[in-house]
């Protein structure tokens, strides 16, 4: 059974997938974040804060949007969202599907709203930051199959 805390971050990504970044609903006012690696790392207080840079960022993108793969809680309030980013550049008409694009953002929330967003470039550095291993997969190895005998 999922929390509120994961209801509400998983709302906030079905925006996203969509390439909708106006909805504010969820946020705190004075949301702590952060950009982790990436072109332009940054970091600061407040939902004005954190619209400029991504504003810049979309500006330079045709129908960008971030879709989630994966989502972990870390506890009752810090959710884990494996994610990779999908559009194509306006100028270089680069597609971010053809690039390495596995990112992360941690997402901590606090009676109802996201009171900080960390939104790492890599996965990798979200395993550093938070002192967790790289996920290993799990599925099955064929070659470690049981035989009948």
């Amino acid at each position: 059974m999922a929390s509120a805390n994961l209801d509400l971050v998983c709302s906030i990504y079905a925006c996203w997938e969509r390439g909708d970044f106006n909805r504010t609903a969820g946020l705190h006012p004075e949301i702590a974040w952060a950009y982790v690696g990436g072109p332009e790392p940054s970091s600061g207080i407040g939902m004005a804060g954190m619209a400029a840079p991504m504003r810049d960022w979309l500006h330079a993108w045709n129908e960008w949007r971030i879709e989630a793969t994966d989502y972990r809680e870390l506890d009752s309030e810090r959710m884990l969202v494996f994610c990779r980013s999908v559009g194509r550049g306006k100028t270089s008409g680069v597609d971010l599907g053809q690039l390495s694009t596995d990112g992360a953002n941690l997402f901590e929330v606090h009676d109802g709203k996201v009171t900080r967003l960390v939104i790492y470039w890599h996965r990798d550095l979200a395993f550093a930051d938070l002192g967790l291993a790289p996920e290993v997969s799990l599925a099955p190895d064929p070659q470690l199959r049981e035989t009948d005998t």
